[in-house]
């Protein structure tokens, strides 16, 4: 069990940190929309590349840079515009909208979630390379208790935040709750954006 643990509090240590992909989680999770939906595909997402990783697949990215290259450029192009919606969002919501008639269609949910899962190159870096390669540390059983550890860990953490945030949907009744909601998920966007862009590129 201690490898299981292991890859449980690191794989949890990695992906605790508050980024774009849990602000929109956790932003979800107050709207009350796709609360289950979200995290799922968070989750698969993050187990997949989890597995991936402890099967080997993070010494192919490491020999290749230049595919975390395009998914910065892409990353950083996509979350500055989505740090600007979320900045007009606070300048023109004034309570927290969670009717039929405000909620996104389904489809642009899915795109909006794999873009924030995959458009970000930490999360090849988190999952692939720095999971993969503490798992290959292990062998046979072991190896696969700890990427059973890693996502289990994620799994837990999705649905937490999102079914958290069904909890915080009072308070956003607030306009000016919603409004700080808004602008801390646009400084979350806008500096993920920027901490992502290759400096080469600068």
């Amino acid at each position: 069990m201690l490898p299981f643990f292991q890859g449980f509090a690191i794989g949890g240590g990695l992906i605790i940190a508050i980024g774009a992909q849990n602000s929109f989680v956790l932003a979800q999770g107050v709207r009350k929309q796709y609360i289950i939906l979200v995290p799922l595909l968070c989750s698969v997402i993050d187990v997949l590349l989890i597995t991936a990783g402890a099967a080997g697949i993070g010494s192919f990215i490491g020999a290749h840079p230049e595919i975390s290259t395009y998914a910065a450029v892409g990353g950083a192009i996509f979350l500055s515009g989505y740090g600007f919606r979320s900045l007009c969002s606070a300048f023109r919501t004034n309570v927290l909208q969670t009717s039929a008639a405000t909620e996104t269609t389904q489809a642009s949910i899915i795109m909006t979630t794999l873009a924030l899962s995959l458009l970000n190159p930490h999360v090849y870096f988190d999952t692939l390379v720095m999971l993969g390669s503490i798992s290959s540390q292990f062998d046979g059983g072991l190896r696969v208790a700890f990427t059973l550890g890693a996502c289990s860990a994620s799994i837990l953490w999705f649905f937490s935040l999102s079914l958290g945030g069904t909890l915080l949907a009072p308070l956003f009744q607030r306009p000016l709750s919603w409004r700080i909601l808004n602008l801390s998920i646009c400084m979350i966007m806008w500096a993920v954006a920027f901490s992502i862009w290759p400096d080469h590129l600068l």
